[in-house]
């Protein structure tokens, strides 16, 4: 993924992860629905919003990728 400069806020990342929910997996939900109820820091923002980015066109082996980076993250804030 590209590195990108723009610093994303929370609700950047909701409404991110509200346009791509359909395409995750089931059990991440719960994850984000604690995600969302904490304050985070901004590298981790941006690093969740990039996950998410343009997942729906993300390859089988890219999407398994950012899997495994969104549940390493959720599951350790």
């Amino acid at each position: 993924m590209s590195e990108c400069k723009l610093n994303h806020s929370q609700e950047d990342v909701k409404n991110k992860f509200e346009s791509q929910a359909a395409f995750l997996p089931e059990d991440m939900m719960p994850l984000f629905k604690q995600f969302f109820t904490e304050e985070h820091t901004q590298d981790l923002l941006n690093e969740v919003f990039h996950l998410l980015k343009k997942y729906d066109l993300a390859s089988e082996d890219e999407r398994n990728a950012r899997n495994n980076r969104l549940f390493l993250v959720l599951k350790n804030v």
